[in-house]
């Protein structure tokens, strides 16, 4: 096996072709205690990262838009409430439990009737090209096998003139690094244990976060997938940035 045939995952090496399938295993052990997770081990911060995405997208009434890697649809609960009874959301992910959530949340909040629910891989989107409005894909990238095919697909959906919209763990500054790396790798997996019984699964999230590509080489790679006018921002000091590009 060449090294073409491997992957990251986390720190480690594995066969291309096997990545996605310990992804869905990763995300099913948790799916549970997801949001719950999401919200002690970024002290409720990733609420507010959301909502600066979003209003860097800014999403307007009737757009239709997809929500990549939906997982429980915290996002696609909010771009339901941004496009109004005119839009559409597509709340899309690899995960049949974690989008099984998702599409529960939104039912008990009464967003049911814009929205739809599609298992699907982000390297393969079963739809057709120039269909969306905008593509927003929030904590998802780094745990596709093919990053740069993932991101060919969400320009392939496009309409002209749409965006892509990309919220993903990236380098933090050199001030805020160490501290950080320490939280994530000690810290992390600790919590994992302590609260849904998977130390593992979150050691995965912390190596992940680590190998995903910092904020220069996903631009780059943005424009690779025929992006334009691509861009960053970092939040917290580069912990997460939010990354734009466009189709014209």
């Amino acid at each position: 096996m060449t090294d073409d045939d491997l992957t990251d995952f986390g720190f480690k090496r594995i066969p291309a072709a096997e990545k996605a399938r310990q992804v869905r295993g990763i995300f099913d052990s948790v799916a549970d205690r997801y949001d719950v997770m999401n919200d002690v081990m970024s002290f409720g911060i990733h609420r507010i990262w959301k909502r600066i995405a979003l209003e860097f997208g800014h999403i307007r009434a009737g757009q239709r838009i997809l929500d990549l890697a939906t997982g429980t649809g915290d996002l696609a609960a909010r771009l339901c409430r941004a496009v109004g009874p005119r839009g559409e959301i597509v709340a899309s992910d690899i995960n049949a439990a974690m989008l099984a959530r998702g599409r529960d949340r939104c039912v008990d909040q009464g967003l049911a009737g814009n929205i739809e629910f599609v298992q699907a891989d982000a390297e393969h989107l079963p739809f057709a090209d120039e269909h969306f409005d905008a593509v927003i894909m929030a904590f998802g990238l780094r745990n596709v096998t093919h990053k740069e095919q993932a991101l060919a697909q969400m320009y392939r959906v496009l309409k002209p003139g749409g965006q892509a919209l990309i919220l993903e763990f990236s380098r933090p500054s050199r001030y805020v690094e160490p501290l950080y790396d320490l939280y994530s790798h000690k810290a992390l997996p600790l919590m994992g244990k302590v609260i849904v019984d998977d130390a593992d699964s979150y050691r995965y999230l912390a190596e992940s976060i680590r190998m995903h590509p910092p904020q220069e080489e996903l631009k780059a790679m943005m424009e690779e997938a025929g992006l334009e006018d691509c861009g960053y921002t970092n939040l917290t000091g580069g912990i997460v940035a939010i990354h734009r590009g466009y189709k014209y």
